[in-house]
């Protein structure tokens, strides 16, 4: 079992059955988990930022630090390995206010509402989501089943 950790604004995908692709500290940050049951094919994202416009020059460099450029990659990512958009399983987790007590800059919210935008104008359906409130999420997939497991502060691991 090869197990792929995911960093902050980092991505893994993967179509190798004994892969684990895992992602923690999901506060106000974005862990997209798309998996295709045919073909086998998996990917987590880690996104910190919302929009790339903000550092065009980053998002050139690493574009799954922001969601709208690293949502598409993702997907692509997994379309290369054989995946199809109409098998598509897509779980979505974090978005929550963690070092923002007063909502002054509301990441959490922004970083879901990116998402929402891009999924509704692509017509991508979302089968499970987690998000807000103000605690972290450790996001697990392993490609061979295609199980999706969630680890919550102070709620313990459910798959999901």
């Amino acid at each position: 079992m090869a197990r792929i950790v995911i960093g902050v604004g980092d991505m893994a995908v993967s179509n190798k059955p004994d892969d684990v692709l895992i992602t923690y500290s999901l506060g106000s940050c974005i862990g997209v988990a798309v998996y295709d049951p045919i073909a086998k094919v998996g990917g987590i994202l880690h996104y910190m930022l919302p929009e790339s416009s903000i550092d065009p020059e980053k998002a050139k460099k690493n574009p799954a630090m922001f969601g709208d450029t690293g949502i598409p990659l993702l997907f692509k990512s997994c379309y290369s390995l054989g995946a199809t958009k109409t098998n598509m399983i897509v779980k979505v987790a974090g978005g929550g206010q963690i070092l923002d007590e007063n909502g002054v800059f509301n990441i959490g919210k922004r970083n879901y509402m990116i998402l929402k935008k891009l999924f509704w104008r692509n017509n991508v359906r979302v089968s499970a989501e987690n998000v807000g409130g103000s605690v972290n999420r450790t996001m697990r997939l392993e490609i061979g089943s295609g199980k999706c497991f969630l680890k919550v502060s102070g709620e313990g691991e459910f798959e999901f």
